[in-house]
């Protein structure tokens, strides 16, 4: 097979590949880039190609390796940044104040979520956030514990959806 005629074959795969890559990345754009990526790999090494040889399973190992590549890259990049964690108390110093404005906010609007909590979920959750265990709370409120943790779920569910401004990791 000559180099226009495997061209045009990659090209007619890059369909399946965008969708294959949309698994990988979660993202059209970045998956329009993997892909592109993959056909210009493919492309370039063409003479790797053998007759005979799945061409659609080639080009996916090619897209995977190629993603595994890039998101190693982006994790080794990550590792060079200096975290805050990292940072000398004196080098810290230099570079930046604390600003108490930003956390004034960010109380009021845990305050207003907590407010509109009513009393069996406020009692429990704010028990629970003060290191009172499962057990103890369900002792003090009389209550027993599956229903403590379920309203401390309950509560949890709604502020988080109340404090929607802030991103929050799953559990």
């Amino acid at each position: 097979m000559n180099k226009i005629e495997f061209n045009h074959m990659v090209v007619k795969h890059s369909e399946s590949l965008r969708s294959y890559a949309r698994n990988f990345t979660r993202d059209n754009d970045d998956a329009n880039d993997l892909v592109q990526d993959t056909l210009l790999k493919a492309v370039t090494y063409f003479k790797n190609f053998r007759d005979g040889t799945n061409l659609k399973g080639w080009l996916y190992t090619i897209m995977k390796n190629t993603f595994i590549n890039n998101y190693r890259r982006v994790v080794k990049t990550n590792s060079f940044i200096t975290k805050e964690e990292e940072i000398s108390q004196t080098n810290l110093v230099v570079s930046a104040t604390k600003n108490n404005g930003e956390d004034k906010f960010i109380m009021e609007d845990i305050n207003h979520a907590l407010s509109k909590l009513s009393d069996e979920y406020y009692v429990p959750f704010t028990m629970y956030f003060e290191g009172y265990k499962y057990h103890e709370i369900s002792e003090h409120l009389q209550i027993p514990i599956g229903t403590v943790k379920t309203r401390i779920h309950v509560a949890r569910k709604s502020m988080k959806k109340t404090l929607t401004a802030y991103k929050f990791k799953e559990n």
